[in-house]
C-alpha cells in the first residue's frame, strides 16, 4: 500500500521461466566466493590434486577454475549445465547418504543463469578437449581445443543480466580476500590436494599437498600453530574427530580461526564451535577464540547437508549429544598437553598482614591458574606523590586514583563511591577519538625489519587493505613468496605496537573489522587500529600516564564512554551500595 489508499489484489501468476532461473541462482550463487566454492567442490569431486584458481578484478570480471581431474565426456557436457542434473547421485537418490560434495547439478547452471560462462573438459581416453559457452542461461555452440585432461571453467561479468545483485557486491579488494579464504577453507578439508590462487597474472596463494594435517593448518593459521598446537583425537556418536587446535596463546579476536570438516566437506556449525569453545572456558577470556581445525568423520546418514543450498550449514542427529562429546574430547587433549595445567585447588582469601599491606601480595606457588599469569596480579597502591586528582568521564567530582588489579583495571574513589576503569578500552577511546581527527597514527622505524610469513588470506587482506596499513603506521615490503618485513610499526604517545599486531589487524580488516558502535568502513578501521595502538591487557601503567587519558576521556561527549566496539570504559560503585554489601544499612 502506498500513498495511503487501499490495497488491491493482484492475481496469481506463473513467473517466467527466466525469472524462475534468476531466483534459483541467487540461492546459490551469492558474490564471486560462492562461485570459486561450488567450482572448486566440483573439481575435487572429479578427482582433481592440482586446482588453480584465477581472478580479475576480485572475481567481479573473471573467475577460472582450471583441475586435473577426469574430465567431462562430449556427450555430457548440455547436461552439465543443465538444472538437476548430476552424476553425483542417482535418479533415485537416496539424499540421505551423500558422500560427494556437490549433488543437486545446480552450480553450473546457476552461474551460467548470472554470467558468461565457458566450460572446456576433456577425459584422459580423448585427444582434444571439448568446450560449451552459456550466456545468462542460454547454451550456445560446442567447439574444440587442445588442453591436457581435466576442466577449465570461465566465468566472466557475474551478475551481468541483474544488476541489482551486483550492486551490493563488496568491493573487488574485499571479495578477492573472501575468495582467497574460500580456497583456504577447500585445502583445509583436502590437504593432499595441491590449490593456487593467481591474480592479476601472479600468484596470490599457494597450498601444496601434503599428507601432514598439522602442515595444511599451519600453512592457513601461521607458522605458530606448529610449536603451539595439540591434537585432537577420539570417538564421537556415529564416528570420530582428528584435529589441530592451538594453544590458549594463540587465540584470536574472532572465531574465523576455528575450521569445522565434516566429511570432507568445510561447514559452520555454531554449536559444535561453541561446543570447542566451552572446552577452552577457563582458559580463555570473553574476547578471545580458539584456532584450529577439526575433521570430523561421521555416518552420512546422522548428517543432514541439503539444509542449505549452498551446502555450508549442515544439521546433526542428535547434535547436543555430538556436541557435547566434542567440548569432551578437546577438553581432554588441551588438558593432556605438558604445558597445560589445572588450577590449583581454591583456598579460603586471607588478608595480607600490616606489612605488606604497601606492596603487591606475592604469587602463590605451584602451577599458574589456567588464565594469564599478568592476571593474578594484585591491587598495587598508587605512591605518595601522585598527580591532582582529575575528574573522569560524568563525574560531579574529582577522582583520585588508588592502585590497579591486574595490570588491567584501574581503582579509584570519590565522593560518590568506588570507579573501576578498564585502562584498555579508556585508551582505545582516546585513540580512537585521536584517529578521526587526524586520519593516521605515527609510524617508529626498526632498526633491523623483522619478517613476518602471512598466510592467502592475510597477505590479500594485506593487498586489499594497503592504504589502511599504512595508515596505521605499518610499513611493510614482499621478502618472497610468502614473507613480508616489517619495517616500521604504529607509535601512540611513545608506545611502539608489536610486530604480530599486524596479523590480527589483517584478520580483523579481512573479516570486515571489528564490531564497531558506528558502521561505516572508515570507522570500523579506525577502530580496529585504535585497538591495537592503545593501551594493552598486561602492560603496567604509570599514575601520570592513566590520569592523562582519563582527562583526555573527560573532554569527550557523554555518549563516547564506551570503547570503539561498546565495551563500558568504567563501572561506578555507589557508596550506598558498598555499605549495603557490607550490611552496614544504618550509616
Amino acid at each position: 500500500m502506498s500513498g495511503g489508499g487501499s490495497p488491491t489484489r493482484s492475481p496469481i501468476r506463473r513467473l517466467d521461466p527466466a525469472t524462475v532461473e534468476r531466483i534459483a541462482a541467487g540461492e546459490v550463487v551469492e558474490r564471486p566466493a560462492s562461485v570459486v566454492k561450488e567450482l572448486v567442490e566440483n573439481s575435487l569431486d572429479a578427482g582433481a590434486t592440482v586446482v588453480t584458481v584465477t581472478l580479475e578484478d576480485g572475481g567481479l570480471d573473471r573467475i577460472e577454475v582450471a583441475d586435473n581431474g577426469f574430465g567431462i565426456p562430449p556427450q555430457e557436457l548440455a547436461l552439465a549445465v543443465e538444472r538437476h542434473a548430476t552424476s553425483k547421485l542417482r535418479p533415485e537418490g537416496p539424499v540421505d547418504r551423500i558422500t560427494s560434495l556437490g549433488f543437486r547439478g545446480e552450480a553450473l547452471a546457476a552461474i551460467g543463469t548470472v554470467s558468461r560462462l565457458r566450460i572446456v573438459s576433456r577425459t584422459p581416453e580423448r585427444e582434444e578437449a571439448t568446450g560449451l559457452s552459456v550466456v545468462g542461461g542460454m547454451v550456445g555452440r560446442r567447439s574444440t581445443r587442445g588442453r591436457a585432461p581435466g576442466t577449465t571453467v570461465e566465468v566472466a561479468d557475474l551478475f551481468f543480466n541483474t544488476p541489482a545483485r551486483r550492486k551490493f557486491l563488496k568491493s573487488p579488494a574485499a571479495e578477492q580476500v573472501e575468495a582467497v579464504a574460500t580456497v583456504e577453507r577447500q585445502y583445509l578439508a583436502h590437504p593432499e590436494a595441491t590449490f593456487r590462487v593467481r591474480s592479476d597474472a601472479r600468484d596470490l596463494a599457494l597450498y601444496p599437498g601434503t599428507s601432514s594435517l598439522r602442515d595444511a593448518a599451519a600453512r592457513v593459521l601461521g607458522p605458530s600453530l606448529l610449536r603451539e598446537s595439540f591434537e585432537v583425537t577420539g570417538r564421537l556418536p556415529g564416528g570420530r574427530v582428528r584435529g589441530i587446535l592451538g594453544r590458549p596463546e594463540t587465540a584470536a579476536p574472532s572465531s574465523r580461526g576455528l575450521h569445522l570438516v565434516v566429511n570432507g566437506r568445510p561447514i559452520t556449525s555454531r554449536p559444535l564451535a561453541q561446543a570447542v569453545r566451552a572446552a577452552y572456558i577457563d582458559y580463555l577470556p570473553r574476547t578471545r577464540y580458539p584456532v584450529g581445525v577439526l575433521w570430523l568423520e561421521l555416518d552420512p546418514e546422522r548428517v543432514d547437508v541439503n539444509v542449505h543450498p549452498t551446502k555450508q550449514e549442515v544439521r546433526f542427529h542428535r547434535e547436543r549429544e555430538l556436541a557435547d562429546d566434542l567440548r569432551r574430547r578437546v577438553r581432554e587433549a588441551l588438558l593432556a598437553h605438558p604445558s597445560i595445567s589445572e588450577a590449583p585447588a581454591s583456598t579460603p582469601a586471607r588478608l595480607p598482614s600490616p606489612s605488606a599491606a604497601s606492596r603487591p601480595l606475592a604469587r602463590a606457588s605451584g602451577p599458574p591458574p589456567p588464565l594469564a599469569a599478568a592476571r593474578q596480579r594484585t591491587l598495587t597502591p598508587a605512591p605518595e606523590a601522585a598527580p591532582a586528582p582529575v575528574r573522569p568521564p560524568g563525574a560531579t567530582s574529582s577522582l583520585r586514583l588508588l592502585g590497579c588489579i591486574g595490570a588491567l583495571y584501574w581503582v579509584a574513589e570519590d565522593a560518590e563511591g568506588m570507579v573501576l576503569i578498564d585502562q584498555h578500552a579508556a585508551s582505545e577511546r582516546v585513540v580512537y577519538e585521536d584517529l578521526r581527527r587526524q586520519g593516521e597514527l605515527g609510524c617508529q622505524t626498526l632498526m633491523s625489519p623483522v619478517p613476518l610469513t602471512l598466510s592467502g588470506a592475510e597477505r590479500a587482506a594485506l593487498e586489499a587493505h594497503a592504504e589502511a596499513i599504512r595508515r596505521s603506521g605499518f610499513r611493510v615490503e614482499p621478502f618472497g613468496p610468502e614473507t613480508y618485513r616489517v619495517h616500521a610499526v604504529p607509535v601512540y604517545r611513545g608506545r611502539q605496537a608489536q610486530t604480530e599486531a599486524l596479523r590480527e589487524l589483517l584478520d580483523e580488516l579481512a573479516a570486515g573489522g571489528r564490531p564497531t558502535l558506528p558502521d561505516s568502513l572508515e570507522e570500523r578501521t579506525a577502530a580496529s587500529l585504535a585497538c591495537h595502538a592503545a593501551i594493552r591487557a598486561g602492560d603496567v601503567v604509570g599514575v601520570e600516564e592513566f590520569a592523562r587519558v582519563l582527562e583526555e576521556l573527560a573532554r569527550l561527549p557523554e555518549s563516547s564512554y564506551a570503547c570503539p566496539h561498546g565495551r563500558p570504559i568504567l563501572i561506578r560503585l555507589p557508596r550506598g551500595r558498598l555499605d549495603r554489601w557490607f550490611l552496614r544499612t544504618g550509616t
